[in-house]
């Protein structure tokens, strides 16, 4: 029998008001074990707040000040009346629960009350995505008004925060792990290990349903979908991650740039950011790059990208992040922020997983796979005299730092260890005077979250 979306609704809003980490993963995992196989994968995603999967290119790109409009035409209300809902609740998806509760919409009599579904929602979440073209914006405001049009008020505050992405229950993806596994009697590490590798804990948590664990250990990675990142620890020194690693280690530059993972699969090659957002759009010279170099059919590869000035030397990170955020008129930002990419790992070629290679394998691997791609300079030695100097040379080029790899290591995906460990000098103290704050949202929103600061440095104040 379809779930009811209330189902969902009322399964947040338990979740919004307990802190008890232990109680919030029983009441998931409880409600997992009611749903039907497709349902799994979507309920997961709006739980956490997504309308879809974490590595999806699929975006509703539906603006909040267009939502804000529908739902005030929705409730009959205007501007005043969801700002002083607001600010009883600071929180969005609330005010519009008292708009609707005040205008009585989604109020229907129970014998001719339509019940909308967990599917429904989700179809309607395609349907909007979908949408393009001329008069697409009228169309995606049609559709979402259908949608709000059909629900409750408790149902409209939870629709709403998944919307615009701020469901902010305190239930993260790491206990939604914990929920699958309770759920299906599955171990959590077996849980925990397949979600890195498809990243994706709702289509892990619909193989657990339909599969058990045995389906679960069989997970393999897929080209052209992101895997969790391996993550590295900090050192203090370059004498601390020696002794860390047994006495000889790899160090390579620590480049000031953003970390991509590359995915090829023929011709075809997607690019996503450190917290796996398909980034591929802002990047078409890195995609030639991967297509002319990389010869094998697939590949998961892993760098860094970096902007760089005329010259060709290094310039700050923010500079890049414009070119990860551009969509339109790309050619104008390629000539004004230039980038260069460098590789260095690769967890996958042509049917093969690489992660259990120790990493002087994989780094091989790759240099006989990406010719004409460069690489980070690298040192691998067991002497703290020569790793200084070499972290000098990494400043004076204008990279972060050092990044020391242990030698056997294997990679992890999604967990931060100490087989990597990354050596930044630090930085003078700065004092800082608190100027301005404002107040959180949900659960925060009687606490003052978002703080503005400013330092000194010399005669120039900055903020």
């Amino acid at each position: 029998m379809p779930t009811p979306f209330k189902a969902l609704a009322e399964l947040c809003e338990k979740l919004e008001t307990t802190n008890k980490r232990l109680l919030m993963v029983s009441f998931v995992a409880d409600f997992l074990n009611d749903l039907e196989v497709e349902e799994v994968e979507p309920a997961v995603s709006m739980v956490l707040g997504r309308p879809f999967p974490k590595w999806s290119q699929q975006t509703l790109d539906v603006s909040w000040a267009t939502l804000s409009e529908i739902v005030k035409r929705i409730t009959k209300t205007d501007w005043k009346a969801f700002t002083e809902a607001f600010g009883k609740t600071g929180d969005v998806g609330s005010a519009t629960k008292i708009l609707f509760e005040i205008s009585k919409v989604g109020k229907q009599s129970t014998l001719f009350e339509r019940k909308m579904t967990i599917l429904e929602v989700k179809h309607s979440f395609k349907a909007v995505t979908e949408t393009v073209g001329s008069g697409s914006r009228v169309k995606k405001e049609r559709l979402i008004a259908t949608l709000l049009s059909l629900a409750s008020p408790l149902e409209a505050k939870f629709l709403v925060k998944i919307l615009i992405g701020e469901m902010r229950t305190g239930f993260y993806e790491g206990l939604m792990e914990q929920a699958v596994s309770k759920a299906f009697q599955i171990p959590l590490e077996t849980v925990q290990k397949a979600t890195m590798t498809l990243g994706n804990v709702g289509e892990v948590a619909a193989i657990a349903k339909r599969q058990g664990e045995d389906a679960l250990l069989k997970v393999g990675f897929g080209v052209l979908r992101p895997v969790g990142l391996m993550l590295a620890q900090t050192a203090s020194d370059v004498a601390e991650a020696l002794k860390e690693h047994g006495g000889e280690t790899a160090f390579e530059y620590k480049l000031d740039g953003a970390r991509v993972q590359i995915h090829k699969c023929g011709d075809e090659v997607r690019i996503f950011s450190r917290r796996l957002t398909d980034v591929t759009v802002g990047l078409p010279e890195i995609v030639e790059i991967v297509r002319k170099n990389v010869k094998v059919e697939k590949a998961i590869l892993e760098g860094e990208v970096i902007a760089v000035d005329i010259q060709g030397h290094p310039i700050p990170f923010q500079h890049l992040m414009r070119r990860f955020k551009r969509v339109h008129n790309i050619e104008a930002i390629i000539e004004k922020i230039p980038v260069e990419l460098y590789l260095f790992d690769i967890l996958y070629i042509d049917g093969e997983s690489l992660v259990s290679f120790p990493y002087t394998q994989r780094r091989k691997i790759l240099v006989e796979n990406a010719e004409g791609i460069s690489l980070p300079e690298q040192l691998v030695t067991d002497r703290v005299e020569g790793a200084e100097r070499f972290l000098e040379e990494a400043i004076d080029a204008g990279h972060e730092g050092l990044v020391a790899k242990k030698l056997d290591s294997e990679y992890t995906p999604g967990i931060r260890g100490k087989r990597w460990l990354k050596i930044k000098p630090v930085l003078e103290p700065l004092d800082l005077v608190i100027v301005a704050a404002e107040y959180g949202y949900g659960r925060r929103h009687e606490w003052l979250s978002d703080y503005y600061l400013k330092a000194k440095c010399g005669s120039d104040i900055i903020t």
